[in-house]
């Protein structure tokens, strides 16, 4: 198998396509809901607000039931319950809409619930993954799954706009439905049997979600992503909250050369996951998953810097945006290494902490930074972000990270 790798192997084959299928649809759904919200329902602001707020709210509430769920059950089958689940669920759109009952609310319920099943399906998908692959093929799984996840970002949006301009904003959701349908049938063919998970000898939700917590902090190596997460996360906040107006309003650029700047980062980020796994072969594991952090960081500090005529700062933009090149390079190290490393029985648990770290940190980041511009401007405060994402390196340099040349195994030091 290794000397094909995955491509030879059938099983993961239909895991890849299915779950191409799916980030293309979910792309239709993340422009499709709130156009549906603005164009069709008319929604105010205050609306838009709470709708974008049903969206993320299950990832803190729920996130780390999800985790001990994932770590309980087989995961295969609550990929595909959570797959039909969405199917379902965004499938009342266009249906409401062809009988004229749609309403905001109903896209309140329909956010919430797809939020919660998404929740669960991502937790447990990367803690599925290791029981499909061999771990010394987790780094190109990953790398394989992160360039159809880049490429979804590129296609989609521009699809959606087609649909949405060709049959409407609420039935151009049918589409999103049907990949999920196709994400649950590619699960359902795999034939590789799932390991029985180990079930608690006395199950308590709140013990094995405590459980988790542990492990993340007790582990070294653990303990590095899940502060380096928080932290990065929560200075990432800054520039989330305040780029486009720092752009538009202080910088001068109008909305069609954004859009063109922001899509030389989306295709430079589908190059970096062509790239992660010659970079982790050719300089090491630590090198290449600390220098994306730094690569990242260096390309946030040149936002702040740009100045001068609207020529001059696109440059400065177009440069920051090729540092789009490092995020998936980070992101699959990220997860490669803690899908390494985590015991499987651990392993939905320590992906929910982590989910539930970023979403938390990252609000309370845009928060701050609003609050901070008010007081000192925009530019100082991106400036400040920018600085607190570099050194949320630190959590990794600090860390046997550093010395890692590849992927370490995993030590279960709750069962020592």
């Amino acid at each position: 198998m290794l000397g094909k790798g995955l491509r030879a192997d059938p099983d993961f084959l239909k895991l890849w396509v299915g779950q191409a299928i799916s980030q293309i649809g979910s792309n239709i759904t993340g422009v499709g809901l709130p156009l549906t919200a603005v164009v069709v329902l008319r929604a105010s602001p205050l609306q838009m607000g709470f709708l974008a707020g049903a969206s993320a709210a299950p990832v803190l509430v729920l996130g780390l039931f999800a985790g001990a769920w994932a770590d309980r059950l087989r995961r295969r089958p609550l990929l595909i319950a959570a797959d039909l689940g969405r199917a379902a669920v965004l499938g009342t759109i266009p249906l409401l809409a062809v009988l004229h009952r749609l309403t905001i609310e109903h896209l309140y319920v329909v956010a919430a619930a797809s939020g919660i099943l998404t929740v669960l399906f991502d937790v447990s998908y990367q803690a599925y993954l290791p029981s499909l692959i061999a771990r010394e093929n987790i780094l190109e799984g990953n790398s394989k799954l992160a360039s159809t996840e880049s490429l979804a970002e590129i296609a989609g949006p521009g699809f959606t706009g087609i649909l949405v301009q060709l049959i409407t904003a609420p039935m151009a959701m049918l589409f999103d439905a049907a990949s999920f349908v196709c994400s649950a049938i590619s699960l359902w063919l795999i034939r590789k049997p799932e390991p029985r998970p180990t079930r608690p000898l006395e199950p308590s939700i709140g013990r094995e979600i405590s459980e988790g917590l542990r492990a993340s902090w007790r582990n070294p190596l653990l303990r590095a992503l899940v502060g380096r997460t928080a932290t990065g996360a929560f200075f990432l906040g800054f520039g989330s909250s305040l780029y486009f107006l720092f752009v538009m309003r202080e910088l001068g650029l109008t909305a069609a050369l954004l859009g063109i700047i922001v899509s030389v980062g989306g295709t430079c980020g589908l190059f970096g996951t062509f790239m992660a796994e010659w970079l982790v072969h050719r300089f090491g594991f630590g090198a290449t998953f600390i220098g994306s952090v730094l690569v990242i960081g260096v390309a946030m500090l040149l936002v702040p810097l740009a100045h001068g005529s609207v020529a001059v700062c696109s440059a400065f933009l177009i440069v920051s945006q090729m540092g789009d090149l490092a995020w998936p390079v980070y992101n699959i190290n990220d997860r490669s290494l803690r899908q390494a490393i985590t015991p499987d029985h651990l392993l939905g648990r320590v992906n929910a902490a982590i989910h539930l770290v970023y979403h938390g940190a990252l609000p309370l980041g845009a928060l701050t930074g609003g609050a901070v511009a008010q007081a000192i401007g925009i530019r100082q405060t991106l400036l400040i972000g920018a600085l607190g994402f570099l050194l949320s390196t630190l959590w990794l340099v600090f860390s046997p990270a550093r010395r890692l040349r590849e992927l370490p195994h995993a030590v279960d030091e709750t069962r020592v």
